[in-house]
C-alpha cells in the first residue's frame, strides 16, 4: 500500500502518527487520510494541526451533506484559543481550512440508498436483515434532516442549536499531546477488541459499513479528478485502513 510515515513522523506531535494519517496515490491522484475518534481532544488536535500545515484546497468530511451547514455554523464558534464547542473533530477541520471547499461525503445520499437495495436484492437478504438495514437506515436520514433543521434554527435565530451532547472522555484538551495521544490509542484499541468480538458477516452493520464506505470511496476519486490541489479527508478511524487500502489498490 502506498503510505507515507514520513509526512507523519515531520510532525513533532505523538498525537499524529501513521495510524492515524495516511497519505496514499490512487489512479487520480494523491489523497491525505485523517482518522478520527469522534469528539476526542487528540483527534481535534491532529485535524487543527495537520489542515493548518497542508492548507488543502478540497477537505472531504465524513459527514452527510445535509449536516454540512450545521457543523459550518459551530466552526464559526471558534476562538483562536478554544476548538468548536460542537461537532467535535468535524467542525474543527472546518474551522482550520478555512479556504477549502469543504464536501460531506458520508451516507444518507441516493447513491448510498440505490447501491444498499440492488446489493440486499442481489444477495438475497433474509427478511430480518433488510428490515434491520432499512431501520438504521431510516434512522440516519432523520439524524442529517435533524441537523439540517438545527442548522436553519442557529442561522435564524441567535441561539446555537446542537442536536448531539459531545462526547465526554477521561481526556481533556488541557492534558498534554503525550497524554492525549496514549488515551486515544487505549480508547481505540478497546473499541477494536469489542468489536472483534462480535460477529458482524452477513449482518445489517456490514451490509451499511461496506456500502458506506464504496460511496465514500467513489466521491473521494470524483472530489479528486476535480482539483489539482490538496486533497484531504476526515473519517473515522475505523474507516481508514479500508479507504486507504482500496484507494491504493486502484492505481
Amino acid at each position: 500500500m502506498a503510505e507515507s510515515p514520513p509526512f507523519a513522523a515531520s510532525f513533532d506531535d505523538p498525537r499524529i502518527t501513521p495510524q492515524f494519517v495516511r497519505r496514499v496515490t490512487g489512479p487520480t491522484g494523491e489523497y491525505l487520510l485523517l482518522g478520527v475518534v469522534h469528539d476526542h481532544p487528540a483527534s481535534v488536535a491532529r485535524v487543527e494541526r495537520v489542515l493548518e500545515s497542508v492548507d488543502p484546497d478540497l477537505l472531504a468530511l465524513e459527514l452527510p451533506a445535509a449536516a454540512l451547514p450545521l457543523y459550518r455554523a459551530y466552526a464559526r464558534e471558534a476562538t483562536a484559543e478554544t476548538p468548536p464547542r460542537f461537532g467535535g473533530e468535524m467542525s474543527a477541520a472546518i474551522n482550520a481550512a478555512p479556504e477549502a471547499t469543504t464536501v460531506g461525503i458520508d451516507a444518507p445520499n441516493w447513491s448510498f440508498v440505490r447501491r444498499l437495495v440492488m446489493r440486499l436484492l442481489a444477495d438475497r437478504v433474509s427478511t430480518t436483515t433488510a428490515r434491520r438495514v432499512i431501520s438504521s437506515l431510516s434512522g440516519a436520514t432523520r439524524e442529517a434532516l435533524t441537523c439540517r433543521l438545527a442548522a436553519t434554527l442557529t442561522h435564524a435565530t441567535s441561539m446555537t442549536v446542537a442536536c448531539d451532547d459531545p462526547i465526554e472522555y477521561d481526556c481533556t484538551h488541557d492534558e498534554s499531546p503525550a497524554e492525549q495521544a496514549a488515551h486515544e490509542r487505549a480508547h481505540v484499541t478497546s473499541v477494536q477488541a469489542l468489536l472483534g468480538s462480535l460477529e458482524t458477516t452477513d449482518s445489517a452493520l456490514a451490509y451499511r459499513d461496506e456500502t458506506r464506505e464504496q460511496c465514500m470511496l467513489e466521491r473521494l476519486e470524483e472530489l479528486r479528478a476535480t482539483t489539482d490541489g490538496a486533497v484531504v479527508a476526515v473519517v473515522g478511524v475505523d474507516h481508514l485502513e479500508t479507504l486507504a487500502t482500496a484507494l491504493s489498490a486502484r492505481e
